[in-house]
């Protein structure tokens, strides 16, 4: 499903671009992304990492960064991107649950529940019943019948937590099928690569 020709062709130009302005630290990060998803992680990796060494404030907010980690398997080094990313946005939902995600893969579940970051502020009701399951006080059951949305991209971002929530549950089958059903909602989104490479990657279940 994914076009990798467009990717290609993206790379490419991001390869000129700096032959051109080769200290550029943006156009790192937005190459480094293409590689994400074109599924080359350790490529992805050494982008932002160069991005960072070109510009070192950018280390707390280089969420991609902890997202590739989490694909390599560098948990720990997944948990502390988003920790840093938490310092200076602490109300940022998605990296939260990215931060209680790497430490599922460290820890379990339950750890990972205990060490959840707080949100003080009042969040839209879908990704506010979403961080709810995180927490352990709403299940999947309860999630699925209060959220009635028709809205492709609620509906793609529903399914990929709950997949996200089932692996860090250990519940392999589940993951890959909510994954699997999300990728069939296709939107225009960094995220919905992210899930063609999970179910990728996760292929051996």
């Amino acid at each position: 499903m994914i076009d990798t020709l467009i990717l290609e062709s993206d790379l490419s130009k991001y390869d000129k671009r700096l032959r051109i302005s080769p200290f550029d630290p943006k156009m790192y990060i937005c190459r480094g992304m293409i590689y994400f998803k074109l599924g080359r992680l350790l490529e992805s990796l050494q982008d932002f990492n160069k991005a960072e060494e070109l510009n070192p404030q950018l280390t707390p907010y280089l969420w991609q960064r902890g997202i590739t980690y989490y694909y390599l398997g560098k948990y720990s080094k997944g948990a502390r991107q988003f920790e840093l990313d938490l310092s200076v946005n602490s109300q940022d939902v998605e990296e939260t649950l990215w931060y209680y995600l790497c430490i599922a893969q460290l820890e379990n579940s339950l750890t990972a529940m205990e060490l959840l970051f707080p949100i003080n502020h009042d969040l839209p009701l879908f990704m506010g019943e979403i961080y709810q399951l995180f927490a352990g006080k709403l299940s999947v059951e309860n999630l699925l019948y209060s959220l009635k949305t028709q809205n492709i991209r609620d509906l793609f971002y529903l399914n990929l937590y709950i997949g996200l929530y089932y692996e860090a549950q250990k519940d392999s089958i589940n993951s890959f099928l909510y994954i699997n059903q999300a990728i069939n909602y296709k939107i225009d989104d960094y995220m919905w690569y992210l899930a063609c490479l999970h179910n990728q990657l996760r292929r051996k279940y």
